[in-house]
């Protein structure tokens, strides 16, 4: 690892794969778990750190899927077959019966699960909005019920938090985060819960750092998956026929930053940053091409700080 004016950068870029990023490197004996592991980038995060020799333990919606996915890894590593556990980040029972199950010390949690772009304002049983909910709370309310778990990994744990670059369409906004006095914006909605994920890794690391828990965030990168679902057909057509579509990488490609961030050595010792392409990204006035770059206010102690006590009030 090598920083030029503190920023961290390695040896992988934007074209390197998960397998890439942790060629050599032995996670025998290191428990970890990733959520939304049984479609798109999940499941090459999973695959990647299970190749690598770590017990994983996938934490989905639908099962069945999860076991599908659960049996092709294991047929294409011949390591032990992932765990696959039930998690619906948007049911706070679920989370909690979650995080119940959970036994022993935790070396990685990649919170990588997320929905984007629901076309209509929907809540949760709380009333709170949808994206915001499953995106950030859920992922939150996982974080801090496993924080024991995480404590007691020896050596340090981390807290992989996926965001994207879809965060520069909103700052968290504290006097309405439901959308219960402004008009629902898919956009500004998806883009709140993103800004909150880069956030949590600063809270995080500024709260966990002494228990050995370090958090970073991360951007994936432009990738054709599931999570497109809920786009206007035209409008993913026309970007898919663009150049930025184009250059859109594969999911291998998608999971190597999420895994450089859950167990390279290239990262010992470094929390509460945000990475893209395998590199901590430079701070912007504005998302550069719609995906590069973090914006000051994802990275802000102040509102970081803010947004954890407010995660707590709303868990009650």
């Amino acid at each position: 690892m090598t920083a030029g004016a503190n920023r961290v950068t390695t040896p992988f870029g934007a074209g390197s794969t998960a397998a890439e990023v942790l060629e050599g490197i032995d996670l025998s004996g290191r428990r970890m778990i990733v959520t939304g592991a049984s479609s798109g980038v999940g499941v090459e995060i999973a695959r990647a750190l299970a190749g690598a020799g770590a017990e994983v333990t996938l934490a989905v919606r639908d099962t069945d899927a999860g076991e599908s996915t659960a049996s092709d890894i294991a047929q294409t590593n011949g390591n032990p077959r992932p765990r696959v556990a039930a998690l619906d980040l948007a049911d706070q029972s679920s989370v909690a019966s979650f995080v119940a199950g959970w036994e022993g010390p935790l070396d990685a949690l990649v919170n990588n699960a997320g929905i984007m772009m629901l076309p209509e304002l929907t809540r949760t049983p709380e009333g709170w909005e949808m994206q915001f909910a499953t995106n950030h709370m859920g992922h939150f309310a996982l974080a801090v019920g496993l924080h024991g778990a995480l404590a007691a990994a020896e050596g340090g744990a981390r807290v992989v938090s996926v965001s994207s670059s879809g965060h520069g369409a909103s700052p968290v906004v504290f006097g309405d985060i439901n959308f219960e006095r402004r008009a629902y914006d898919p956009s500004l909605a998806y883009g709140q819960s993103k800004t909150a994920n880069a956030l949590f890794a600063v809270a995080a690391t500024r709260r966990w750092a002494p228990d050995g828990i370090l958090s970073n965030s991360l951007m994936p990168g432009g990738i054709w998956t599931n999570l497109q679902r809920h786009w206007d057909p035209k409008t993913l057509a026309r970007i898919k026929n663009s150049d930025l579509g184009r250059a859109a990488k594969t999911p291998e490609q998608g999971a190597a930053t999420s895994v450089l961030l859950a167990a390279s050595p290239l990262i010992e010792g470094v929390g509460g940053r945000y990475f893209e392409d395998c590199q901590e990204a430079e701070v912007v006035p504005a998302i550069i091409d719609g995906v590069h770059g973090v914006r000051d206010y994802a990275l802000d102690p102040a509102a970081a700080d803010r947004l954890w006590d407010e995660s707590l009030r709303l868990l009650g």
